[in-house]
């Protein structure tokens, strides 16, 4: 029995994929937060996208493939807010555009051009295959990501709140609304190897979204937060080797399942009257 229990322990591939999730879950969590507070899960989910022709260039170029992502994420996030203040389009239409042509485009240069990089890979992770340059890329993005959202959580409430405020407040607002898209990037960037750009959108968005529903309280929310997507993390992974699947989308459904659980937990506490 307790040789079954440790046996996902035991391999070194699946220590890996333990470590990736531990990294990358505290960086998505926080900022998954503020994405659910400034209302920006679309965000999340375009640039998540976006970064696709990003990679193939890169690749073709014979450039870091996570440098081209990040460029292409970025890039693209920038151009949807000038198109969006220079028009009368509204931001989700834009992004919409934008985004899904980014995408687009990754497919037909992938498709045009091959290569050595598996499409299925980039698009849903390979938690399972993992090495030891993955885990000190990822590191070395989300433990700086992880620093500036803790500190920082404060002036990033406040501008998510009330931008005029922040500005009247002394915040310099421009600083913190690209600052957060350049994070949301590298975010992206560090999630790349393990869940892909698909599903990474739903440690993007869920754990906050779970957290929202538990807590009254920012503070309280980030901190739920972190630790809804640690324990969904491990959890998927320990549970993926058992049920022989894949690791990502295990997580995915185990976020799924506790946010559901907030849900009708918030909803009974709401009909009882608490």
């Amino acid at each position: 029995m307790i040789e079954t229990l440790i046996q996902p322990f035991q391999f070194p591939f699946m220590q890996n994929a333990f470590w990736i999730a531990l990294i990358v879950a505290p960086p998505t969590a926080l900022l998954s937060c503020f994405l659910v507070l400034k209302g920006w899960a679309l965000m999340g989910d375009a640039v998540s996208h976006a970064v696709l022709p990003g990679i193939v260039l890169a690749y073709m170029a014979g450039w870091p493939l996570l440098l081209g992502a990040f460029v292409a994420g970025l890039g693209s996030a920038l151009l949807t807010g000038w198109l969006a203040d220079n028009s009368r389009i509204k931001r989700d239409t834009v992004m919409g555009v934008v985004f899904s042509a980014m995408f687009a485009a990754g497919i037909v240069l992938h498709t045009a051009f091959p290569s050595d990089v598996h499409l299925d890979h980039i698009l849903f992770g390979n938690m399972l295959g993992v090495g030891g340059a993955d885990l000190w890329t990822a590191a070395l993005i989300a433990i700086p990501v992880t620093l500036v959202l803790a500190l920082k959580w404060r002036d990033l409430m406040l501008h998510a709140f009330d931008p005029a405020q922040a500005q009247v407040s002394g915040l310099r607002t421009n600083l913190l609304h690209y600052g957060l898209l350049a994070i949301l990037s590298l975010t992206i960037v560090a999630t790349l190897s393990s869940v892909g750009l698909i599903l990474a959108i739903g440690l993007l968005i869920a754990p906050g979204a779970i957290a929202f529903l538990l807590t009254r309280s920012f503070g309280a929310m980030l901190v739920t937060a972190t630790l809804v997507c640690l324990f969904a993390m491990t959890a998927g992974v320990y549970a993926s080797f058992h049920l022989d699947s894949a690791p990502a989308p295990t997580v995915i459904l185990i976020l799924t399942v506790l946010f559901l659980l907030a849900f009708l937990r918030r909803t009974i506490l709401a009909r009882s009257g608490a």
